[in-house]
Parts: structure tokens; sequence; C-alpha cells
């Protein structure tokens, strides 16, 4: 009898040991942004030992799952547009095991340099990263059931991370534009597992008066969120034609917060203080700002969001090589009859969006009120004028637009071609500014300016050449008429583009082994042909224009420590 027992229970072992053995496994988790934002439509593609890719896409809250995978090594890459792509290779699935894995992705603002080639066998699948995770977000086991469930996240990289770019070219955005010369830099370090500490800038030194920003920063992610702390202190110099020779001396400090509400709300909000000291004067500002997302099923997202400030297009544009870019970190000066004034804006923006398997569509009305905007010039005034203020690096100058009141509705379409390429549309119709007759004098500028609608339509193509891993983005977009500020001056979203034809490339260069780090080449152009340049008659009786976009050409190296 004990010998029968004895039999059965070998028969049932091995009955379940061969059960087990043909059991299949599943890989599921989370993709987000560093702010902890669920990435919505992001694509997870997994490769087996059998070559055969396996697809799957990101729900509301970011959530992707794939089962049916047979026990072995698989590589997995995460890609989402206007993100780094993230690879994560040799994840080993056990038979009948399911595996989570979360990923942040990263965007090209946020990881300056390329990430580094991975070497067989390394364990480090993604060693470039500045945001580190909570440790709420370590790797654990969990059980469900009878199944084992190993709940895997990204590993941290080296503790410093540090990046410098050699960058030349004007980048013709009026007063207070990036040098023609300048060197940008950014160090983050890690702290506690769950904090990054900062220091960027963007020192420059071309044909103008040496200038230079400089920002140190503090993040810190919880269980529910993130929190963000800067202080960016800033100095730009202008030649002699401009009282006090058009210093500028600023100082902003700004906090950022976000946070989820019961995994139905995401709300982030954050401030800026401004203090300002300009032709001999002193001004203040305060700059709010505020987002929230209301997830409405698993595929459709209402969003509302509150502006003071254009927002930061930098990484849209893929040009990020220089975190504190002189053209973007602000305050936009203009000068009525020898007074500075500050550009003061509000907008308001209601939109949603939804993902329709491979294709995310976004429609959005919007409101902007803009006190003192600063319109765009191109061309040298030698006379000195109590209205004009130039930029001493591109020929570039601004002038004060008076007031913009705008509504508009905004349309963006976006598909994922391939693997290596993805196609945005975007159409906008809203309110602009205007000049009622082209070509008049200087003086009459001002009267003749006049608000209008316009529609609004561009095309970007974005992707990474498979071979030499070039990462490219082109652009254009056309205007059904001239205008002096762009349609939706406050577009943040995946359709953002600047006016008429764009093109940036960053090209990944070879490494060398007496060479630290790694190196690239970029170059960035802005409306190539020269279109919108609408003329006037400057106060030295030659012609000048102003413009949505001014032709410019920048360009450098950058390198990744």
């Amino acid at each position: 009898m004990t010998r029968i027992m004895a039999y059965c229970v070998v028969v049932a072992s091995l009955c379940v040991a061969a059960s087990a053995g043909g059991t299949t496994g599943s890989i599921s988790g989370y993709v987000r942004n560093s702010s902890g934002v669920p990435q919505m439509g992001a694509t997870v593609e997994v490769v087996g030992s059998a070559g055969q890719p396996q697809v799957a896409y990101t729900d509301a809250k970011g959530f992707f799952s794939l089962s049916g995978l047979a026990a072995g090594k698989y590589d997995i890459d995460v890609s989402a547009p206007s993100f780094l792509s993230t690879l994560r290779q040799d994840v080993a699935i056990a038979s009948g095991s399911s595996k989570v894995i979360n990923v942040t992705l990263k965007t090209l603002l946020e990881a300056v340099s390329m990430l580094p080639s991975l070497k067989k066998g390394d364990t480090d699948d993604d060693s470039w990263k500045w945001t580190l995770r909570s440790t709420a977000n370590r790797p654990v086991l969990r059980f469900d059931g009878d199944t084992a469930i190993i709940v895997e996240t990204e590993r941290e990289g080296q503790p410093l991370k540090g990046t410098l770019a050699l960058m030349a070219g004007a980048a013709g955005e009026g007063y207070g534009s990036a040098a023609d010369l300048g060197t940008a830099f950014n160090i983050e370090q890690s702290l506690f597992h769950t904090g990054t500490l900062g220091l960027a800038g963007d020192l420059g030194y071309g044909s103008g008066v040496p200038d230079g920003v400089v920002r140190a920063s503090y993040g810190r992610k919880t269980d529910n969120g993130d929190q963000s702390l800067a202080l960016l202190v800033r100095r730009f110099s202008a030649p002699d034609t401009v009282p006090h020779n058009g210093a500028l001396a600023a100082i902003a400090m700004s906090y950022l917060d976000s946070y989820s509400v019961s995994n139905l709300m995401d709300v982030q909000v954050g401030a800026e203080g401004q203090a300002i000291e300009f032709l001999g004067r002193e001004v203040n500002a305060f700059r709010p700002s505020a987002t929230m997302d209301i997830h409405l099923g698993e595929n459709a997202i209402l969003e509302y969001r509150y502006a003071t400030s254009e927002p930061n297009t930098r990484a849209s544009k893929g040009f990020d090589s220089a975190p504190a870019d002189l053209s973007e970190t602000g305050p936009r000066m203009t000068m009525v009859n020898g007074q500075p004034l500050l550009e003061n804006a509000h907008h308001h923006e209601v939109s949603l969006s939804e993902r329709m398997g491979a294709n995310k569509l976004q429609l959005a009305y919007y409101s902007d009120r803009v006190k003192d905007p600063a319109l765009l010039g191109v061309g040298d005034i030698d006379v000195p004028t109590g209205d004009i203020l130039p930029d001493p690096y591109s020929g570039t100058f601004s002038y004060n637009g008076g007031e913009l009141q705008a509504q508009g509705v905004r349309f963006v379409f976006q598909r994922r071609l391939s693997n290596s390429v993805t196609a945005t549309l975007d159409y906008d119709y809203g309110g602009v500014l205007e000049l009622q007759q082209p070509g008049v004098n200087w003086t009459a500028v001002s009267s003749n300016l006049e608000h209008g609608w316009r529609h609004s339509a561009a095309l970007k193509l974005n992707g990474t050449l498979p071979r030499s891993k070039t990462k490219w983005i082109a652009s254009y977009r056309w205007t059904s008429g001239q205008t002096l500020v762009p349609v939706d001056i406050f577009n943040a979203s995946a359709g953002q583009t600047d006016p008429f034809f764009n093109l940036f490339i960053r090209q990944p260069l070879p490494h060398f082994h007496l060479m630290p780090g790694n190196m690239e080449a970029l170059i960035d152009v802005r409306n190539l042909l020269a279109q919108g340049y609408v003329p006037v008659v400057g106060p030295d009786g030659n012609t000048v224009y102003l413009v949505q976009s001014a032709r410019s050409v920048r360009g450098g190296l950058a390198f990744t420590f």
C-alpha cells in the first residue's frame, strides 16, 4: 500500500512539473514620464529569441499587458513621441510567471545627450538617468494566488551625470536671445534615492558683451507625485544703442508640485516669482500655473491648463542641448518711450485627448490675453529710439505689440507610421496681431496694428535612422495670411511647431577611447526659406521686417559624461 501511494505521489509530481513547464508567462506594467504622469499611447515592443515581436499600446493610465510569452529572455523597447525610447534587454520570464516592468520615459530636454550604447551582458539597460524613482518603485516580489509576480523597475544609473555643449550661431529670437557663441552645461546628482540636485547654465561669449544664465534645482519624488524647487539667475547685456547698455539682471524662484487623486485625476500646480532690474528700473512679477487632467476611461483625458508665460518648447523642437537656453528663460521685455515693459499673459485652455488604436487625437479650445507682447523684428537699426530693443547677436529686435486678445481652436492628429517614424498633423484657427498696411513708416506701426483671424496647419515628421542612429525632426507650418505672431502662441501639444520650414538633426559621433563620455553633432535650422517677413520703413529710412519667426541656423557639439 505504501509503495502504491509513493508511486501516485511521484506520478502526480511529474504531471504538475510537466504542466508547469508548458505554462506561458506575461509582462505588464506602467509607462510614465519623469513627473509620474501616465503616458497614453506609448508603444511597447517585446522581442524574444525567436525574433517575432509582440506590440502593445498603453491605455489612459499608462498600463500595458502582453501575455502568452514562452519562458526565456526578452528585449523590451518602450517609445512615445517627444520622448527618448527606453530599451530593457534580457528580461527573463520564467514558466508560468508574470513580470511587471515600470518604465519612466525621458524627454530630449531631460536627457541632453544620447543614451550610451549597451554592451552585451550589460546589466544597466538605461544608464543615463537623472530622475530617481522612490523606494516604493523598487523591485518587489508579490504573489497572486499560486503565481509569482516580479515587479521590476529601471535600475538606477550612476549618481552623478554631466553634459557639456559648445554652440555656435544666433538663435534669432529678439532681445535676450542666446549668444552666437556659448557653452551650456548640466550636472545632476542623485540624493537619497528620491531626489535630484541639478545645476545647469548657458554662458555666452559671442560678438556682444558676455552674458549668461545659471539655474539650480532640487526635485523629489513622492509616493503620489513630484515636487521641484528651482532658483534661476540671469544676466544679459546689449550694445550702447540702448540706454544703460540694455543690461538686464533677473532672479527667479519657481516651485512645481504634481500629484494624483484616486487615479482619476492628475493635478499640477506651480508658480514663479521674478525680480528684474532693467534700464535702471526694478520690475517684479508673479507667474502662477496649473494643469488638471481628468481620466474619462482608459483612452480619454479631459484637461484644463492655465499659464501666465509662453511655454518652453525646446524639447519639442529637439534642440535641447542647452537646458537653460537664454532664448526661453524669459523675461520677455519691450520698451515704449524709453520705459521698460514686461510681457504679461493669461492663457486658459480646455482639451480632450483620446487614443484610438495607433492614433492619438486632441481637440482644444483656448483663450489668450497678452499685455505688452514682445513682437519679433529683423534688421539693423542704427538710430537710437525709445521703442526698440536690439539683440546684439542675431540682427533681430523686440517691439511692443500693445495688446493681444485671442480665442481659437486646435485639432491634433498623431500616428506612428513605423517603429522609427511618427507623423503629426496640427490645425489651428484663432486670433492674431497683423499690420493693416505693410510698408508703413516706423512711426505709424503702432497705429496700424490690429487683431485678425487666421487658419494655420502644420505637418511634423520625426524619427531615427536605424543604422546611423540619426535623430531628426522636420516640420512645416502654413498660415493663411500675413501675421506678426503665430496662431496659438501657447500651443504645448504634440503638434507644436515653429512657423514655416524647420529642420533639426542630432547625429551621434564615433566614440574614441581617449575621450571620455559620448559626443553628438547638432544642427538646428528655423524658417529656412525666410517666409512671413512683413516689411516696414525703419527709423533710419532702411527697410526692416516684423516676423513670426526669423531665419536662423545654429549648431554645435554635445558631450555626455
